[in-house]
């Protein structure tokens, strides 16, 4: 096992964890908002045990994942409307718990939970499919084009869940303010996109003529 990468990955998820949490419970002013203990559970038990598969039969794709510095310029400024999108989003939740802004039914909480999770799958699999994942955008050495499974139907299967899973946190937490928050994440992703692809084209042989035969980008059929 190797010590340094563990260490760093349980120390970025436990950051991760307080961050959140502080974001939630600070503005709702109680630890009694249920929504919100529901979201850190679902948020963060699959990602500790993803963590620690990947730890034990993928480390250097959990190295990849844990690396979030940016190289190319365009995409610092998507990172950091990206961390100013869910700052608003988790303190209007905790605030729209704090004053009853808009309440929802309980079981939008549940029924979007279970979105989360299957979305959570979904990443699951992408991550299976596709070694050469990384949280920055760049062409890695020896990277080849992966046009099996999901990567079949849309060119970003991770930004399909990920789409699926930040727009289901919002309704987790019982929270349309922080939902229309999160929308901004449909401009954000396809500015991302649109620099990725031009990375990709120009240093991914095959990734032209796999993205003439994939048409859709997140979404098929739609986008």
């Amino acid at each position: 096992m190797d010590i340094k990468l563990f260490f760093q990955a349980v120390l970025k998820f436990l950051c991760g964890f307080v961050l959140v949490a502080a974001l939630l419970f600070i503005p709702a002013g109680s630890f009694g908002y249920r929504q919100a203990w529901l979201l850190l559970g679902i948020l963060f038990v699959p990602m500790f045990c993803a963590g620690i598969v990947m730890l034990a039969k993928n480390p250097e794709l959990l190295r990849k994942r844990l690396n979030a510095k940016e190289k190319q310029s365009e995409q610092k400024a998507v990172i950091l409307l990206s961390g100013l999108m869910f700052l608003a989003a988790f303190l209007l939740a905790g605030l729209n718990f704090r004053f009853g802004w808009i309440v929802l039914p309980g079981w939008v909480s549940i029924a979007a939970a279970v979105v989360f999770l299957l979305a959570y799958a979904l990443y699951a699999e992408v991550l299976r499919e596709n070694v050469y994942l990384s949280r920055t955008v760049e062409v890695q050495e020896n990277q080849k084009v992966i046009d099996t499974g999901l990567y079949g139907v849309v060119r970003h299967p991770m930004y399909m869940t990920t789409l699926l899973l930040f727009l289901s946190m919002p309704l987790v937490l019982g929270s349309v303010l922080s939902f229309a928050v999160m929308l901004l994440y449909i401009p954000i992703i396809a500015k991302r996109i649109r620099n990725e692809e031009q990375v990709l084209e120009a240093g991914l042989d095959g990734y032209a003529e796999y993205r003439r035969r994939v048409r859709y980008k997140v979404i098929p059929f739609v986008w």
